[in-house]
């Protein structure tokens, strides 16, 4: 089938298997590998991007889904030459990786918690996160970029 699809603000067009996740397209048709194949089930939040500035698991969203939509992956907060967006910022600032592997679902899926409404408190802050694991335990400085991040895309 061939679709059209928005990522990080490009429109690209490809011709896709209709069971093609986006997470394959993402990772082997267009070369975005910040997006992570963990698990390849919708249980580990590695795969997590924003469409239409919603969190997803890309594993679990087939690509013909997301013609449309404007997907954001982990490669198109910041450019090459330009500030790393305020959420990576504060996962570097807070140390909130350790091994690095769930970073980019991480990253995503906190940018979204803040834009919908849920970093109120550390407790829904470690609610909306649930679904995002990290091997490495790193949640209490995840949690603190969070909320350190909170004002500044409040208000973007």
């Amino acid at each position: 089938m061939d679709i059209r699809l928005t990522v990080n603000g490009t429109e690209h067009a490809l011709s896709v298997d209709v069971r093609t996740t986006l997470l394959d397209a993402l990772r082997e048709r267009l070369e975005l590998t910040g997006t992570k194949k963990g698990c390849d089930l919708g249980q580990c939040g590695a795969c997590t991007v924003l469409m239409d500035g919603r969190r997803v698991l890309a594993c679990f969203t087939l690509a013909v889904a997301a013609e449309g939509a404007a997907i954001t992956t982990i490669e198109g907060l910041a450019g090459d030459d330009e500030p790393l967006h305020p959420m990576q910022q504060a996962f570097l600032e807070n140390d909130a990786y350790q091994c690095g592997y769930c970073t980019p679902g991480q990253i995503m899926s906190a940018i979204a918690c803040v834009q919908e409404g849920y970093a109120e408190t550390d407790e829904q802050i470690r609610e909306y996160m649930s679904g995002n694991l990290c091997r490495c335990a790193a949640y209490p400085k995840i949690v603190a970029a969070i909320r350190q991040a909170r004002p500044l895309l409040e208000n973007r």
